[in-house]
């Protein structure tokens, strides 16, 4: 007894040493307790979960809502493949891509861009030696990206041979480069302009004047035309080496994400957009609650891993080519208005509308805020045409679901900030603009599917 009391008054010697660091009421001594004065246990505190509370270590509800997610998903995969049985086919998919073997309109339509590509090429040169004046070389810029613009268009329209697959990649592709020519053409106008001195500023108009042409060279010009980026500088950030272990990281990260993709729109999507032979346009709005409900959670996992593969493919071409700026999209993800994920969602296109359209506008005294909603609906235009145009379906649900985004973001930003906003900006991604696409898919899908039923 006297042992284990000599060893009681040491451990309560030694914790009452060290209740100055450690918390007052679980340090105090069972037979000498603090004054409630002194040392007291409560104080002005708010619950970690309300909304005045500074906390923001939700890591662990993070990892249980994943769990929750991937084990209700995966229960979900299981009722499919008991219901529907294995359905992924790659011909399948394969019949959306392959086009007459003798006539190939996509691919022809693709080697065509160059045409304008050089036409573009060759007009800067003719300016920078003094043959064209700026205002007839501003002209017959504008000519040429409204070819560039009405070519494909027509070519899908009026081609029936052409595949769907091929027509989305011939217009995204002529859509980009569209961009980029016009990117070309002006900041080629600001480079001269800065080596021109004040009295030549003031005879531009009438006497073409020369400028430095070392970088007027097709190679400069497809680098920029391949390269991961809408703007054009003449001197690009570059990295020392090509590192072939990342180009083989993302070249296979792009072919796993692709085969994931197929394998939901196939084993996930196809059957619910079986369920009916009607369009959404015809279906009763009981039929379209119940499609639209099943579509939204394989539509936003498209759309996530659209954005992975996104990542993937910019990443290539930029470790192809060297290129140093690889800042492709902010922390969209903690957004929390629905401009904040805008301007970081596709920080590309975000420059080159604030670089050639918004600073232009706002150069002209337009205000700001007419000038920011005259490139909102450019931008939702440029959507609604490059899902439409190659789906021959024009509707303009998605242009007016990005309005309604618009009307949310503007009537609804004071009350929803922080955490709220974050969870509303979330909540448009899942029933925004993504599920308005799927609408489209699905009427081309039960086209197609008829068609090809009756032959």
């Amino acid at each position: 007894m006297a042992v284990l009391r000599q060893r009681f008054s040491s451990v309560c010697s030694s914790s009452s040493a060290q209740g100055d660091s450690a918390d007052p009421c679980d340090s105090a001594s069972a037979f000498d307790p603090p004054s409630e004065q002194d040392h007291p246990c409560h104080s002005v505190q708010d619950s970690l979960l309300s909304s005045n509370s500074s906390f923001t270590g939700y890591r662990g509800v993070l990892n249980w809502i994943i769990i929750l997610l991937v084990l209700t998903h995966a229960h979900l995969f299981l009722e499919n493949f008991i219901q529907h049985g294995f359905l992924i086919d790659v011909k399948k998919v394969l019949e959306y891509l392959i086009e007459d073997n003798c006539n190939w309109p996509s691919v022809n339509l693709i080697l065509g861009a160059n045409m304008f590509s050089v036409a573009a090429l060759l007009l800067e040169r003719l300016q920078d030696q003094g043959k064209l004046s700026p205002t007839i070389s501003h002209r017959l810029h504008l000519v040429n990206l409204g070819l560039l613009l009405l070519f494909p268009a027509a070519v899908i329209v009026h081609e029936p041979t052409i595949s769907t697959g091929g027509a989305f990649v011939s217009l995204w592709i002529y859509t980009v480069l569209g961009m980029k020519l016009y990117s070309y053409q002006e900041s080629n106008d600001w480079y001269r302009r800065a080596h021109l001195t004040d009295t030549e500023k003031d005879q531009i108009g009438s006497v073409p004047q020369k400028a430095h042409s070392d970088h007027l060279t097709l190679r400069d010009l497809y680098y920029f035309l391949v390269a991961p980026t809408l703007c054009y500088q003449r001197d690009f950030p570059r990295t020392p080496r090509v590192r072939i272990s990342k180009l083989l990281h993302r070249l296979l990260e792009m072919v796993i994400l692709i085969q994931i993709m197929v394998g939901i729109v196939q084993q996930w999507v196809e059957p619910i957009f079986l369920r009916s032979d009607n369009s959404f346009f015809s279906m009763d709005i009981t039929m379209r609650v119940e499609h639209l409900v099943g579509l939204v959670a394989p539509t936003h996992f498209l759309w996530l891993l659209l954005f992975f593969l996104s990542h993937s493919f910019l990443n290539f071409c930029a470790e192809l080519l060297r290129f140093g700026d690889r800042r492709f999209y902010g922390d969209w993800w903690n957004a929390t208005t629905l401009i904040t994920f805008w301007k970081n969602w596709n920080i590309p296109f975000q420059k080159w509308c604030h670089r050639h359209v918004y600073a232009r506008l706002v150069e002209k005294d337009m205000p700001s805020v007419r000038a920011e909603l005259l490139v909102f609906l450019m931008s939702a235009a440029l959507c609604e045409y490059f899902i439409a145009l190659p789906l021959h379906s024009c509707r303009l649900w998605i242009f007016f679901m990005m309005v309604l985004e618009l009307l949310v973001a503007v009537f609804l930003r004071d009350y929803f900030q922080g955490n709220y906003g974050n969870g509303l900006v979330w909540l448009c991604l899942l029933l925004g603009p993504p599920l308005a696409v799927t609408t489209y898919f699905h009427d081309h899908y039960i086209s197609f599917h008829r068609s090809h039923s009756k032959s």
